[in-house]
């Protein structure tokens, strides 16, 4: 028997508490540096290249005016023996920059990862161009819900998951890391090509994807387009990640640089030019949104979960029990309706810390949140220490069955 998944959601990582393939990095080894990821890295932050010994290394210095600070010499290849010595002081001269761009590229050398960008436009309304706090949560508000409508399509292409795949996809947004940009126009997110390669790959499609169906909608009335789109990962998610970045500004862009250190993947361009939207695409958003939303059919499952609440309004009859999933389907918990009998041997099967199995279907109204047409419910085997476990957890929870009398109340979920 499965143990139940943890629902606790672990709070983002950040540069000062690793997870994931960022656990226990520090900073890159010259030894495992290749000097043309670096100058690759370099050029794509901005830093200038100026001049250096032809065939041998490259200068490059930061972003902006020459004032005499920064200078990285980098070598062309690591064929000359001081390549090494050359490695070494190019990052200890990025480890101690202050421009906010070497941080960047350090990210870039220490674990290979895709480089994904949004960019808002809005009034800035603070003192030397800063934005509000507000300002600030939408955009990785936004940011975070379009990496994980990306983590969803990764696992599997459909108009609307709910609760569907959401510990997996949660997990695989443990490795990211997200780097602001001053002013808070822009915000960046670096995405582990070890684990996050398909995340960043399906993303690339599906807002492309998103852009050509909001254009063949505009131009024809057309919505066939947003059918089409999903097997390039659209979703309802995906839409409502991109009227999240979109709304209360000017317009938006996302762009994804590809980690130099692994290379393009296949089937895809070796630049992705930035995808833009603007307020005007809200309208179609929120119609192919709804469509999802409402097209997405319920499923035939067969689940395995424990029962941690049980409510009816009297001392007999039917009754409503919220199982946490154990095998199934992959959403933490549902809520089932029972006959009399089906949840007399629930409450049984609770008392003694048994799992139960029941088919139904899983309703995609509410989020797959409900099964409906419950069958076969029956108690389900398990050892004694996965038992043991299952008891302690009722005894920990001892007011399981307050309220007994009492209907439970639908769950609010928003659209």
């Amino acid at each position: 028997m499965h143990r139940p998944f943890d629902d606790h959601v672990r709070p983002h990582p950040s540069a000062s508490e690793p997870s994931g393939p960022w656990l226990g990095a520090t900073e890159p080894d010259p030894a495992d540096v290749d000097p043309v990821v670096l100058g690759a890295l370099l050029d794509r932050h901005g830093w200038r290249r100026r001049g250096g010994a032809a065939g041998r290394y490259t200068r490059w210095t930061p972003p902006g005016p020459v004032t005499g600070g920064t200078s990285l010499l980098v070598p062309e290849s690591r064929a000359f023996p001081d390549c090494e010595d050359l490695l070494g002081e190019a990052i200890t001269a990025l480890v101690r920059s202050a421009a906010p761009s070497a941080k960047d590229v350090l990210v870039g050398l220490t674990v290979p990862s895709d480089e994904i960008r949004w960019w808002r436009d809005f009034p800035l309304g603070g003192p030397s161009g800063t934005a509000s706090w507000t300002v600030q949560e939408q955009l990785r508000s936004a940011a975070r819900q379009m990496l994980l409508a990306g983590a969803l399509a990764a696992r599997e292409r459909a108009g609307y998951y709910g609760a569907r795949h959401r510990r997996a996809a949660q997990a695989l947004l443990e490795g990211v890391l997200v780097g602001p940009a001053p002013g808070g126009r822009s915000l960046t997110a670096f995405v582990p090509v070890q684990t996050g390669r398909a995340l960043a790959v399906r993303l690339s499609h599906a807002l492309q994807a998103t852009r050509e169906a909001i254009d063949y909608q505009r131009a024809t009335g057309g919505t066939e387009a947003f059918d089409a789109a999903v097997r390039a990962g659209v979703s309802r998610e995906l839409t409502e990640a991109v009227i999240a970045l979109v709304r209360g500004s000017e317009g938006a862009r996302i762009a994804l640089e590809w980690s130099p250190a692994a290379g393009v993947p296949q089937g895809c361009a070796a630049r992705m030019e930035p995808v833009e939207f603007s307020p005007g695409d809200l309208p179609a958003l929120r119609a192919a949104g709804a469509r999802y939303l409402q097209d997405e059919p319920s499923l035939p499952v067969r689940i395995t979960g424990t029962v941690v609440r049980m409510r009816r309004s009297g001392p007999r009859g039917v009754g409503t029990v919220r199982l946490r999933v154990l095998a199934g389907a992959d959403v933490p918990h549902v809520r089932v309706a029972l006959d009399e009998d089906a949840y007399r041997t629930a409450g049984h099967a609770h008392l003694v810390g048994l799992p139960i199995r029941v088919a139904g279907r899983l309703e995609s109204r509410g989020g797959f949140r409900r099964l409906t047409d419950a069958s076969g419910l029956v108690p389900v085997p398990v050892d004694e220490a996965e038992r043991d476990r299952l008891m302690k957890s009722l005894q920990e929870n001892l007011d399981f069955f307050e309220g007994a009398g009492e209907q439970e109340p639908d769950e609010q979920h928003p659209c």
